[in-house]
């Protein structure tokens, strides 16, 4: 394995994989809830129940999931050495990207919060494809290594 890490290097990689899956799968189904949202009208009971699910998602699986991705991820790439590699610096691009579409995200689940969302079901429905085309993206960086 090599590194600093040493042994502890696949228990590393396999908490980095667990946390990408946590918060991959946040960041596709807040959107999927927000398209819901939409539907219903504001101040009703189906919609604090969507608030309710939009703030514990967020707050209790997607952030913590990112930062969790983020740590054991920075780690691995120490332990490689690979900040100098292309590959790198194209999957980092994609990530803070795919960051600031989770604070993004976060802003629009606000707007829900205090009943002031403007945007439509049709603009969440796009919305939601962002994280997943910004994944096949980083996959692709960090196991074929294009460059």
């Amino acid at each position: 394995m090599g590194g600093f890490l040493g042994e502890g290097y696949l228990w590393i990689k396999a908490l980095h994989i667990i946390s990408v899956i946590s918060w991959m799968a946040g960041l596709l189904y807040l959107p999927r809830i927000f398209v819901y949202h939409t539907q219903v009208p504001v101040g009703s009971e189906r919609s604090e129940i969507f608030k309710v699910m939009e703030r514990k998602l967020f707050r209790f699986i997607m952030n913590p999931a990112m930062m969790a991705s983020w740590l054991f991820g920075i780690l691995l790439v120490l332990n490689i050495e690979a900040y100098s590699d292309g590959w790198f610096h194209g999957k980092l691009t994609l990530l803070i990207a795919l960051t600031v579409f989770h604070e993004i995200a976060g802003k629009w689940m606000k707007a829900f919060q205090v009943d002031k969302n403007t945007r439509s079901e049709r603009f969440y429905r796009y919305a939601n494809e962002i994280p997943t085309i910004l994944m096949i993206a980083i996959v692709i960086f960090a196991v074929v290594k294009p460059f």
